[in-house]
Formats: structure tokens, C-alpha cells, sequence
């Protein structure tokens, strides 16, 4: 390993022939160091202390997903508290930025061995282990939050304060037994992770949007508008990333509707996903550019890049907020006005919350066919409704009748995503948008779902159903695209289905 051992880590100090003190690696000397001194020089200890038997610890894996880690005692955090501060006072940080994790890792666990020898603490082994991975997820990754990302069977992470903290699994909210040192290491912790995308969460600017690296989506509000202590949310995203067939499997949607849905995607229909909060929108949204041909130039405009397109032409835009002197602000609306000086085929918009949704129709009206986009909403027809809420905030005085044709003009299909009572997430509805009949848009239903009720532990009995149409309004382009046969055979098929049950 790396640094000067033999003046005084590599040697056990008084009283360390204790039964309950830790076994620590055998002394490296300074003529083994091949990459710098990382520690700084130690003062020196007793020398006659017998010398302990290396032993190498087991490998850290991640918490099993049903596997409860026990409750963290005050001694616990004032022990962890001195070592991290001796190994802070000790470590190279700039020589230790060299190394790769996995080095970076093993060189910690080295330097906390030496010191808990020479600090004396009576600490069992798996205290050590528990102990060991701690700091090195304090010093490496995200501290507490480690063992929960590194869980694929978690939706939602949300940390309330320092001694709370709650993850969804299964579509279930439950309490974790994670909690943090204190608010100055969460608020630590959600610093490091908005500064890697160059954004900042402090005082004067305490709420922030971020990401991870793998894609998930960060929120953290922070005092003082937090009173308990910083708030941090997080949406993971599942390491295999979900299709259509994955969702047939959970329920989500039927075989059939599946097919409606990839001939959707696939004749370049202008869609609107809309749901409510932790409905799935996003990755119904994933699901569907799936099915984009990868001769299409697609240009994303996010706020949080979350979106993962598969296909090799995809230009990827995200909104910047405004610095500390309230200037360099980049909107959603500024970005979608510059994708249509970008040459798309495809814009897809991860989520619309205000006057952007008149550019994004504008721009699915004027030949971008085949644009998406997700909204908060409740059912096709309040998506409608916010449509036209969000382009009068934008301040722009035209009246109902005209807005009301730019969205019956611009829109194809609505397809709606609910997250039942139960926490199972399914698709609703997919409507088409066929046009005005005087002043109001006229939709019609292709798939609806339906709720029967519930069975004995809770879980909601429901199906999908057809509406009977066998030739919807997107029938032409379906024929342009020669998957009129596919189309008519899936609606038949759902439509016999749901006649025979």
C-alpha cells in the first residue's frame, strides 16, 4: 500500500493484546510506496507491543434487500466521528483523488485498521466491518445513502431531516433504519451530489433539482426552508431499464395494448403521457422512444436529464438555473425554441409544466410529428384542461376556441398512467384526440381500465378493457407506415378478449 507505514501506523500501541481489539495488516514499509505519500506522518507509539496477524476482512457487499442492519447507538457516531477525523487529519485527499475506487477503498480500510488499533477502541470484528464500510462510503460515495442505492428493489429514497428516512418498495412506503451523523453530514452529502452537475444547494439558494450519474432524478430543499433539516428525494431508476414486455409482466397493461402502443410509437404519433406524481410517466415515456427508428434525430429537453434513449442519433438538452447573481437562467421554453433550429424530427419534452407546452405544440404542428411529452394530470381530459391553463400563464391573450384547435390540431393520443391505492401503477387509458366539435375537443377511449375490486391481502383486482373502435382516427398513418393489419389485429384481439370475460 501506499505512504509511510513503519512510523507508527503499522504498530499496535499499548494494550493491544485486548481480546476486543481489532486485527489490523501487517506494516508496509516506506520503500513499498509507489505512488506518493497519502498519510502524513504519525507520531510515534510504544515499540515493544507484540505485533498482530494480518488478516484480510472480508469483502463489503451491499445489504441483502431483506436483511435489517441494527440500529446505530450515540457511541457508535462519537467513535466513527473520531476516526473519520483522524483519518481526515491524516490522508492525502489530492493523492488519494488519483487512485480508482476499488484502490481508494482498500487504501482507507488500511489507514482506519492502524488508527483504531492506535486509538485503542474495543470494537468487535463485524463493528469493524460496519464500521470500515461507513467511512469509506463517507469519504467515496454518499455516505448513509450507499447501501439504499445500491438496492434495485427501491423506486423512492426520501430523507427527512438526519433521523428519518423512508424508501418505497414494492409500491409500498416504509421506514429505513438509515439515519445521518447529523443535518451538517446530510446537507454534506446533498452538496456533493448537485455539485456534480454543476449546480449548488446552500442558504441562499436551498432548493435544487440534480441527478445522479445513473440517471436518477435528485431533489433537495434545504434550511431554512427545510425546518427539520435538509430534505433530499430521490427517484431511482432500476439498473435493467424497463420495456413494454416488462411492463405486460407487472400488470401495467395488457399484451394487446402493448402492440396499440408500440404502433403508436413507432408511426410517429404526437403522444402527451400524463399521470400523477410517482405514476410511471417517465418510464412509460423511456418505453415508448423504443420504438423510434434509429434513423430519426431525436432532441431531448429536460430539466434533469433522466431520459435514456437507445438510439444513436439523440441529442440530449437540460435547462441551467440562474446563478448567484440571478443571471445565465436557461427555461425549458428557451430550449425547446432552439430544438426547431436544430433540425428534429422527434422533440421530446420530459416533462411540461408551463408556457413551453405552446412551443411544443406549435412544434408538433408544423411538421415534428411524433414528439412527446409528459403532464401532471389526473385524467386525459384534465390534461386537456391543463394544456390550456399553462399556455394563458404564458401570457398569451388568444381566445379558448383558437388554443383549444392549436391542442385538438397538435395531439394524436393521450395515454394516462395511475399509481393505485394498492402502489401498483397501471395504464388507464389511451385516447385518442380526434378534434373539435364547436367549442370543445371531442377524445374517444381505445383501452380503458377498469376496477373490479380487491383481493383478501389488498391488492387491486382490475383489467383492461376495449371500446369497441376498430379503426381509430390514427388509422391513415398507421396505413403509411404499412401497420394497419397489425393494428386492426391487436384491437380485435383486445376487443375479443374483453367480450369473452
Amino acid at each position: 500500500m501506499f505512504g509511510r507505514r513503519g512510523d507508527g501506523f503499522g504498530k499496535a500501541g499499548p494494550g493491544a493484546g485486548m481480546a476486543a481489539t481489532p486485527v489490523v495488516p501487517a506494516p508496509v514499509s516506506e520503500s513499498t510506496s509507489s505512488a506518493g505519500a497519502i498519510i502524513a506522518e504519525a507520531p510515534p507509539i510504544a515499540q515493544d507491543a507484540p505485533r498482530r496477524q494480518q488478516v484480510t476482512p472480508p469483502p463489503m457487499q451491499a445489504p441483502a434487500a431483506g436483511r435489517k442492519r441494527p440500529a446505530r447507538t450515540q457511541d457508535y457516531y462519537d467513535t466513527k466521528s473520531q476516526v473519520f477525523s483522524a483519518l481526515i487529519d491524516t490522508i492525502d485527499l489530492s493523492q488519494l483523488a488519483k487512485l480508482d475506487g476499488e484502490s481508494a477503498r482498500e487504501e482507507i480500510r488500511d489507514i482506519v485498521n492502524d488508527i483504531i488499533t492506535i486509538k485503542n477502541f474495543a470494537m468487535s470484528i463485524s463493528e469493524q466491518e460496519e464500521l470500515l464500510e461507513d467511512i469509506c462510503n463517507d469519504v467515496l460515495g454518499y455516505g448513509p445513502l450507499e447501501p439504499l442505492l445500491a438496492r434495485d428493489d427501491i423506486a423512492d429514497i426520501m430523507v427527512n431531516g438526519a433521523g428519518q428516512t423512508f424508501i418505497e418498495v414494492g409500491g409500498k412506503t416504509i421506514e429505513s433504519d438509515i439515519r445521518f451523523r447529523d443535518n451538517a453530514q446530510l446537507l454534506s452529502i446533498c452538496q456533493r451530489i448537485v455539485s456534480q452537475v454543476g449546480r449548488r444547494v446552500d442558504e441562499s439558494s436551498p432548493i435544487c433539482d440534480a441527478r445522479l450519474p445513473d440517471g436518477s432524478r435528485v431533489n433537495v430543499i434545504a434550511p431554512p426552508l427545510a425546518i427539520d433539516g435538509p430534505a433530499l428525494t430521490i427517484r431511482k431508476f432500476k439498473k435493467d431499464k424497463l420495456n413494454l414486455d416488462q411492463l405486460v409482466k407487472f400488470g401495467a397493461i395488457t399484451p394487446e395494448g402493448a402492440e396499440v402502443l408500440q404502433i403508436i410509437g413507432r408511426v410517429r404519433c404526437n403522444v402527451v403521457i400524463s399521470g400523477g406524481t410517482g405514476s410511471g410517466k417517465t418510464t412509460l415515456l423511456n418505453c415508448l422512444t423504443g420504438y423510434i427508428d434509429t434513423d430519426e434525430r431525436v432532441i431531448t429537453c429536460e430539466d434533469t436529464a433522466e431520459l435514456q434513449l437507445q438510439q444513436p442519433h439523440v441529442v440530449r438538452l437540460e435547462t441551467r438555473p440562474p446563478n448567484i447573481e440571478g443571471e445565465g437562467e436557461i427555461t425549458m421554453r428557451d430550449l425547446v425554441k432552439n430544438c426547431l433550429r436544430m433540425r428534429p424530427e422527434r422533440i421530446i419534452v420530459g416533462e411540461v409544466r408551463g408556457s413551453e407546452v405552446f412551443d411544443l405544440l406549435q412544434a408538433m404542428n408544423t411538421g415534428h410529428d411524433g414528439s412527446m411529452g409528459t403532464i401532471h394530470a389526473n385524467t386525459p381530459r384534465e390534461c386537456l384542461s391543463r394544456m390550456e391553463s399553462m399556455i394563458a400563464m404564458g401570457g398569451f391573450s388568444l381566445p379558448a376556441k383558437t388554443v383549444r384547435e392549436i391542442i385538438a390540431g397538435s395531439i394524436d393520443v393521450i395515454i394516462q398512467a395511475a399509481r393505485l391505492r394498492d402502489g401498483s401503477r397501471r395504464i388507464t387509458h389511451i385516447t385518442e384526440v380526434i378534434g373539435m366539435e364547436g367549442d370543445v375537443i371531442v377524445t374517444q377511449d381505445l383501452v380503458r381500465y377498469e376496477i373490479e375490486g380487491e383481493d383478501a391481502n389488498g391488492r387491486i383486482i382490475g383489467r383492461h378493457v376495449s371500446t369497441g373502435i376498430g379503426k381509430p382516427h390514427f388509422w391513415d398513418r398507421a396505413r403509411y407506415y404499412n401497420e394497419e393489419r397489425r393494428l386492426a389485429a391487436a384491437l380485435d384481439a383486445m376487443e375479443q378478449k374483453s367480450k369473452g370475460v
